[in-house]
């Protein structure tokens, strides 16, 4: 039996990982994608909120000509921190069951048998998008992701939100030849969007390079239009394609099946304790983003990095008792 697994691959399970390691413990990391999956399914054009010092784990400095980093540059950086550390990584590997046994837990994946005294979940959240319950939502010209903006020239888009994925990509498929309508649910771009970035979008607004509809809704999408719910009534428009940058959750279904005790505010925030991290299940512990439930925007990679020493701090100490 392993003194750890841990579930997920991204930064803060690295995180974890190079904790586990300088604690001398036995551990693998389970990921179900790629390295930093997450990261790498970011838009090819993202730069980061955060300096390259905010995002170093493990105490390795992360090097960039860049004043924030961008998505190659993170990439680069957390590839070689797990490799040159030889971190016991198995990517493509998602796990489908965590359960109770004597001595510790089984975690079951498509791919193995595991058991192991303590669990850390680090899955992030990105892998599931919320979606808009609307009709024609499954077309495939609604797109929850968002890689490169080359792709919509010379088409009609509506980008729905104001955060910084809506923004960043209304501006890059404007800048690409994209006829561009922004459909936002308040009556303003968001105050959390990059301070750089948001004269830029309010601008374009301003002088009509890019409509946007404010205290409106995404009513109904069809092949080659859609209903947007406005202040003065109901509108239809051309569209060739809808980019639904409505944010994401983390896999509450997987928590629920495993036994972790979600909150029922609506908000889904799991049951923890802020000094140990530990869930309700003793030994199952939480870090990173899926700490926070829905509120996907109170823990990013800067502020969840101490989750990792708290987190093997408390192991440490239950096996020395």
């Amino acid at each position: 039996m392993l003194d750890l697994i841990i579930i997920g691959g991204g930064p803060i399970g690295l995180t974890c990982g190079l904790a586990a390691q300088k604690a001398g413990l036995s551990f693998i990391i389970l990921e179900k994608g790629t390295l930093v999956n997450s990261l790498y399914n970011y838009p090819s054009t993202m730069t980061f909120f955060s300096t390259s010092e905010k995002l170093e784990i493990g105490g390795y400095p992360f090097a960039t000509t860049h004043v924030k980093p961008n998505r190659a540059d993170a990439l680069e950086y957390y590839r070689r921190v797990a490799l040159s550390n030889s971190l016991p990584l198995q990517l493509f590997e998602e796990v489908t069951s965590v359960d109770a046994v004597e001595g510790g837990y089984a975690v079951n994946s498509k791919r193995g048998n595991y058991q192991a005294q303590h669990i850390i979940i680090a899955t992030g959240f990105y892998d599931i998008a919320v979606n808009l319950d609307i009709p024609g939502e499954n077309l495939p010209k609604v797109k929850h992701y968002y890689q490169d903006p080359h792709f919509f020239t010379m088409q009609k888009v509506v980008v729905v939100g104001a955060s910084n994925s809506s923004v960043d990509v209304a501006l890059e498929t404007y800048r690409k030849g994209a006829e561009v309508t922004m459909v936002v649910r308040g009556n303003e771009i968001s105050r959390r969007v990059k301070y750089w970035v948001k004269p830029d979008i309010l601008n374009r607004i301003e002088e009509g390079s890019i409509k946007a509809y404010f205290d409106s809704n995404l009513k109904a999408i069809r092949e080659h239009e859609v209903d947007i719910e406005t202040p003065g009534g109901t509108i239809t428009i051309q569209n060739d394609y809808v980019m639904a940058m409505t944010g994401y959750k983390p896999n509450f279904d997987f928590l629920k099946k495993i036994g972790i005790q979600l909150s029922d505010d609506g908000k889904f925030i799991p049951h923890y304790n802020p000094e140990t991290m530990e869930t309700n299940l003793p030994g199952v512990y939480l870090a990173g983003v899926v700490c926070g439930g829905l509120d996907t925007h109170l823990w990013f990679i800067e502020n969840s990095r101490v989750h990792a020493e708290m987190i093997l701090s408390d192991i440490v100490e239950k096996q020395q008792r």
